[in-house]
C-alpha cells in the first residue's frame, strides 16, 4: 500500500504505452535520452531547430549557406575518420533534375567541414545536378548567326512579296512593265526556234528508228535468199544476186544510220544544252525585270507621298536592282549574239553531211557515201570558215 501510495499520489495513475516489437513508442525529446545532461539536450534541441546536425546515433547533416543550389557538387574523397561516433552512409544515387544521376559520395557524422564550392569548369549543385559549362564566345557567335539569318529571311520575304504583287498586278493590268522592244523580239524568236529544233529532233529520231527496223528486215531477207540459193539449185544464181544486193544495201544502211546518229546527237546538244542555257538566262532576266519594276513602282509611290526617309531607302533598293537588271540584260544580249553565230556554223555543216549521206545512200553511190563518212573523222571546213565555239567544246 505504501508503494501504491507513492506511485498514485492524489489519485493520479501515470499512463502506460503499448510496446511494438519490443520497443516503446517514441517519447518526447527530453525523455528520449535520460543519460544526457541538460547542456547536451539544449545543444541537441538547438541543432534540430537550425537543421545543421543531429548528435549521437543520428546522421549528422551540414549546411553551407554560401553554396548555390545550382552548382555542381565538388568531388569528395572517400576517407573515413576515426571518431567514437563516426558513421559512414551507404553510397546512393541522387536523381538530378538537370542531368544524369550522379553518385553521391560518402558522408561522415564527425564534425568535419565539406570542401568549399568551386568555381571553374564544374559547378556544384545541392541536389547533385550538373550543368555543362557553356562557352560564352559560342553563344555570341550563335546569336550573331541567328541575327544574320533573321535579317536575310526578312529581306527575302519582302522581296518575294513585292515580286508576287508586281507579277499579279501586271497580269491584271494594274501596273506597267518595262519593255525592251528589240530584245523582246529576239527572245520570242529564240523560243520559237527552240520549239522547231525540238520538233526536228523528234522527227529525225523517229526516222532513224524506222530505218533501223528496215535494215534489220533487209539483213533477214539476205539470209533467207542465201538459204534458198542452197536449197534451190535451179534458182541458185538469182537468189545469190538478191542476197548480195541486200548485203550491200544493209552495209550502206549502217553508214547512213551512223550519219543520222551523228546528226541527232549534235542537234540534241544544240536544242537541249546550248539553246536551253540561253533560255535559262532569259528566265533569270524576266524575273529580274519583275523585281526591278516592283521596286520602281514602290519608289514612285513613296515619292508621290513625300516621305523622305522611306523615299531614300526605296531609292537605294531601286538603284541596286536597276544595276542588277541592266547587267543581266547586257549579258543576255551578248549570249544571244554568240548563240546565233555558232548555231549557223554548226547546223550548216551538219545539214551538209546529212544531205550527202542521204543522197549517196538512195542513189546507190557507194563511193560518195564513203567519202561523206570520212567527214565524221576529218574536220573539213566549208567556205574557209574556222571551227565554231560549239564544235570545239
Amino acid at each position: 500500500m505504501a508503494a501504491q501510495g507513492e506511485g498514485n499520489i492524489g489519485g493520479y495513475i501515470p499512463p502506460t504505452f503499448p510496446q511494438r516489437n519490443g520497443y516503446e513508442r517514441e517519447t518526447p525529446i527530453l525523455d528520449s535520452g535520460p543519460d544526457h545532461s541538460m547542456e547536451d539536450m539544449i545543444k541537441e534541441a538547438t541543432d534540430m531547430q537550425s537543421g545543421s546536425s543531429f548528435n549521437r546515433s543520428r546522421l549528422r547533416m551540414q549546411t553551407d549557406e554560401g553554396v548555390s543550389p545550382f552548382q555542381q557538387p565538388a568531388a569528395q574523397p572517400n576517407s573515413s575518420y576515426s571518431s567514437s561516433s563516426s558513421y559512414k552512409a551507404t553510397p546512393n544515387t541522387l536523381q538530378s533534375p538537370f542531368g544524369n544521376p550522379q553518385p553521391q559520395s560518402s558522408y561522415s557524422s564527425s564534425s568535419h567541414n565539406m570542401a568549399p564550392s568551386g568555381y571553374g569548369n564544374q559547378q556544384q549543385s545541392q541536389s547533385g545536378g550538373y550543368n555543362a559549362p557553356q562557352p560564352q564566345g559560342t553563344q555570341l557567335v550563335k546569336g550573331a548567326d541567328a541575327g544574320v539569318k533573321l535579317e536575310a529571311l526578312k529581306k527575302w520575304t519582302m522581296s518575294t512579296y513585292k515580286y508576287t504583287k508586281q507579277m499579279v498586278s501586271e497580269k491584271m493590268g494594274r501596273r506597267t512593265r518595262t519593255v525592251d522592244t528589240e530584245l523582246e523580239k529576239h527572245i520570242q524568236g529564240l523560243k520559237e526556234m527552240q520549239l522547231r529544233y525540238t520538233n526536228l529532233l523528234k522527227l529525225s529520231k523517229q526516222f532513224q528508228s524506222q530505218f533501223q527496223n528496215i535494215l534489220v528486215t533487209q539483213k533477214l531477207m539476205g539470209e533467207a535468199f542465201n538459204e534458198l540459193a542452197v536449197k534451190s539449185p535451179d534458182l541458185q544464181e538469182e537468189f545469190s544476186q538478191n542476197a548480195e544486193l541486200q548485203k550491200v544495201v544493209s552495209k550502206n544502211g549502217d553508214a547512213l544510220i551512223s550519219a543520222l546518229t551523228f546528226f541527232n546527237e549534235n542537234l540534241w546538244t544544240l536544242s537541249t544544252k546550248t539553246i536551253e542555257d540561253t533560255i535559262q538566262t532569259i528566265r533569270d532576266y524576266e524575273n529580274c525585270r519583275i523585281e526591278y519594276d516592283a521596286y520602281r513602282t514602290d519608289l514612285e509611290a513613296h515619292e508621290a507621298v513625300g516621305q523622305s526617309m522611306k523615299t531614300e531607302q526605296a531609292r537605294k533598293e531601286f538603284n541596286e536592282h536597276k544595276e542588277k537588271f541592266e547587267s543581266l540584260r547586257n549579258n543576255l544580249q551578248i549570249k544571244m549574239k554568240f548563240l546565233e553565230e555558232n548555231k549557223v556554223k554548226v547546223m550548216r555543216k551538219q545539214l551538209l553531211i546529212l544531205h550527202n549521206a542521204l543522197a549517196a545512200y538512195f542513189s546507190g553511190n557507194k563511193d560518195e557515201l564513203e567519202k561523206t563518212m570520212k567527214e565524221f573523222h576529218i574536220r573539213v571546213m566549208n567556205k574557209g570558215e574556222e571551227a565554231s565555239f560549239l564544235e570545239t567544246h
